[in-house]
């Protein structure tokens, strides 16, 4: 009788970072960042409501904007900007995980926030959740934070997305581990 092993090809890394980082604690007199992309406009609205209540509790909300053309010069331009955009914030949400190559990019966005020390909390659509996860995992913090936007968001028009972002707001401000009482968001 011969006697074989059997690789499980979905390892756990040795260096994973289980951990969710830290919380997002207190909003007031930090800088929140909001990373947008050139691709869903859903989620531009869904961050200018969120953006407008985190300003009520006292923080700063500066947004960046990313795209998906991050090859040679083109590609160092933006590394260079999201470097700049992670050390002139408190806090990161990072979004919109709305399909493969965008889940992709806003997980690696999230992972670099995450490294450098920052709260930080990634942004998916339920039927990107898992790939949002597995990503998280592959990148070595199986732990990172995620929040949950319903699918299909981008087709709505804004009359119907705006109360998506009102009905996430307290679960946003949960997953990012904000730790005071919100009196002064809706």
């Amino acid at each position: 009788m011969t006697i074989g092993k059997i690789l499980d090809p979905t390892g756990i890394r040795n260096d994973d970072i289980t951990s969710p980082g830290p919380d997002a604690g207190s909003l007031h007199g930090k800088v929140i960042g909001i990373r947008l992309d050139e691709i869903w406009r859903a989620w531009d609205w869904v961050s200018e409501y969120w953006a407008a209540e985190f300003e009520k509790a006292g923080a700063t909300v500066k947004f960046w904007r990313s795209n998906q053309g991050r090859t040679g010069e083109e590609g160092e331009r933006i590394a260079k900007q999201l470097d700049e955009f992670i050390q002139s914030i408190d806090i990161a949400i990072v979004g919109l995980g709305n399909c493969g190559s965008c889940t992709g990019w806003t997980i690696r966005d999230a992972l670099a926030c995450a490294n450098a020390g920052l709260p930080t909390t990634a942004v998916c659509t339920e039927v990107f959740e898992q790939l949002g996860k597995q990503l998280s995992a592959h990148g070595g913090r199986s732990g990172l934070r995620i929040h949950i936007l319903p699918y299909p968001l981008n087709e709505k028009e804004i009359d119907d997305v705006l109360p998506v972002a009102k009905d996430h707001l307290q679960g946003m401000l949960a997953t990012m581990g904000v730790t005071e009482q919100m009196e002064n968001i809706a």
